[in-house]
């Protein structure tokens, strides 16, 4: 007899062997996958000890190169099967092509029981908001106060009754409660339907009372859990309220978001920010002062606004810009004419900080949109004015962070700031004009998101100069964007729901600007809900911008494409092609609406 003939008899005492002494669920197959011994064991797994001859992919699942690759990297493989879960342990029999591989079954059901028991019991922390309850409750209206929080409270403690979770109010207007990860699945498949029946609360006021949720879970500590969940609430509240966000380790979870935020009707908080401003650059060397690149109108009018307060006081200023697009010319053109304004591009702005600068950041909140983070990381020292939704990711370690969702621009916020910060009227007509504009290009000429605040600050603009023939002309547009925009009207397609979508042909140098004037113009079709334009830039990106009249948080969707915005106007960029952008825009709004 040769080697090989000796070779195989041993083998096959080692298999008949292993598979009649083994306390565990065994079988043995060969190298094409098919079982060629079994101990009765395995019925343990299978329910049947008959599976000699069977294909182990059938049997299993598992496929026979993943069954070797684990054997020769020595991991080990796992399986479900008639309610019980196994740990399969894997060794060769032999050598070469022939080898024959040992597959133990290793019973590891009541430890996944646990183990599921455990995940299911952990801790995580909720923290609740009632987002408008002063403004709810005017002067003088003492018991409406009284019946709205008493209902209120009464919805929240009955919510929380139901998951057996534990609740404390702390404020007035502030809860903490512990749940279990168990109860935060049953929220998630709910959709946070708390915040559904908190709005419906019947009040005297025209908009309605909100929640805010922030949950914290997966914490090592309940503390860390609590930090979490600080962090969630205070990105649900910078995102205008009425939401859930979850945070974990890793990322942030949205919910809800289904009405715009409520307009504040007190200006204390825009005389405190004003004053801490006007401090914070008396206490600085130089002021720089940015937006998002490729600024529009309200971006460029914040700007020169908060170059006035500090040029007041005497401060060195300059204001970051790199480029524009040719929507800009009229604007940026007076205000070089004005000899008043220091602009300088990135480069130069690193060349001239220091380590006592001051950054003030308007119109955005988002590393990845200002016109330098290079600036930002060198001098450390930032301010933020903003009008948007608070997303994750926002410029971390800030001095000072002014995020007001309600708001229809940064443009309305830095004319309050004006107001308190300079003791007399010091705005030029030209600067007033400005920020006019940036508050009329973000309103769509007072057309949507314009609070009284907002007509407000426009009225102290007029007062202090503002010229609504001279503002007019800075919103003119060419004869081939005009013509572009009208192709663009036409190519419209008027979907189920009160949705329109609509191609703008092209690559088009000012895409952003154009697409946002025909999602803007689409609006105003009876019957329309919200619109989305999506059209290439001269860079081959395609833009698209959406608009909504309140029933559709375009924010969300925008944000499931890398963008975002404003409850009812955002938008994004994306590599897709316009019409597949639009056509995965259309799957998410089916999705929302199932």
């Amino acid at each position: 007899m040769d080697d090989s003939g000796e070779d195989t008899m041993y083998v096959g005492r080692i298999e008949k062997l292993l598979t009649h002494y083994s306390m565990v669920p065994m079988c043995i197959i060969n190298s094409f996958g098919k079982v060629t011994r079994a101990n009765k064991k395995i019925a343990d797994v299978f329910k049947y000890d008959g599976i000699v001859d069977n294909d182990i992919f059938v049997l299993t699942g598992i496929k026979l190169p993943e069954v070797m690759a684990a054997t020769k990297e020595k991991r080990t493989l796992f399986l479900k099967k008639n309610g019980k879960a196994f740990k399969i342990l894997t060794s060769f029999i032999g050598e070469g092509d022939t080898a024959s591989i040992v597959m133990s079954f290793i019973d590891m059901t009541s430890f996944e029981n646990l183990k599921d028991l455990y995940n299911e019991e952990k801790p995580c922390i909720a923290l609740i908001n009632v987002d408008n309850l002063e403004e709810m409750t005017p002067s003088g209206m003492e018991e409406s106060e009284m019946e709205v929080s008493t209902e209120v409270d009464k919805l929240i403690r009955n919510w929380s009754a139901k998951m057996g979770a534990a609740i404390s109010r702390y404020k007035e207007h502030m809860y903490e409660m512990l749940l279990t990860h168990k109860n935060y699945r049953e929220l998630v498949e709910s959709k946070f339907d708390i915040l559904d029946e908190v709005r419906k609360i019947e009040t005297d006021m025209d908009f309605p009372v909100t929640l805010s949720i922030g949950i914290g879970i997966g914490g090592k500590t309940i503390a860390e859990s609590e930090d979490y969940a600080q962090d969630a609430l205070n990105l649900a509240l910078g995102r205008g309220g009425d939401q859930a966000v979850v945070r974990n380790v890793k990322n942030f979870e949205y919910y809800g978001g289904k009405s715009q935020s409520v307009e504040k009707g007190y200006k204390g908080k825009s005389r405190v920010i004003a004053h801490a401003i006007k401090l914070l650059m008396t206490q600085s060397s130089k002021i720089f002062i940015m937006g998002h690149g490729n600024p529009d109108m309200d971006c460029f009018g914040a700007a020169l606004g908060i170059h006035r307060i500090a040029r007041s006081i005497g401060k060195e200023a300059y204001i970051v810009l790199n480029g524009y697009n040719s929507t800009m010319d009229d604007l940026v053109k007076d205000a070089k004419e004005t000899e008043e304004y220091e602009f300088v591009n990135s480069d130069k702005a690193l060349t001239l900080a220091d380590e006592n600068a001051l950054a003030v950041v308007v119109d955005t909140h988002r590393p990845t949109l200002v016109e330098s983070l290079a600036l930002l990381e060198k001098i450390n020292r930032t301010v933020i004015i903003d009008h948007h939704r608070r997303t994750e990711g926002a410029l971390p370690n800030t001095l000072l962070s002014y995020m007001e969702s309600y708001a229809s621009s940064a443009s309305e916020l830095v004319s309050e700031i004006v107001q308190y910060a300079c003791d007399k009227k010091v705005l030029s007509k030209f600067e007033a004009d400005a920020l006019l504009a940036g508050i009329m290009v973000d309103t769509n000429r007072f057309a949507v998101k314009a609070g009284v605040r907002t007509f407000e600050a426009a009225a102290w603009l007029k007062r202090a100069g503002a010229d609504l023939e001279n503002v007019r002309r800075y919103f003119q547009i060419n004869a081939d964007s005009f013509k572009i925009r009208a192709q663009c009207i036409a190519n419209a397609q008027f979907l189920e729901g009160g949705i329109v979508m609509s191609v703008c042909p092209g690559c088009v140098p000012d895409a952003q600007i154009v697409n946002s004037q025909v999602a803007d113009e689409l609006l105003t079709v009876k019957g329309i809900k919200a619109s989305f334009v999506a059209g290439k830039n001269q860079q081959g990106m395609t833009v698209v911008s959406a608009r909504s009249l309140g029933d559709v948080n375009v924010q969300l969707i925008m944000e499931k494409f890398g963008g975002g915005g404003h409850f009812n106007t955002a938008g994004a960029q994306s590599e897709l092609s316009p019409e597949d952008m639009l056509a995965k825009i259309r799957e998410e709004l089916g999705d929302r609406n199932s």
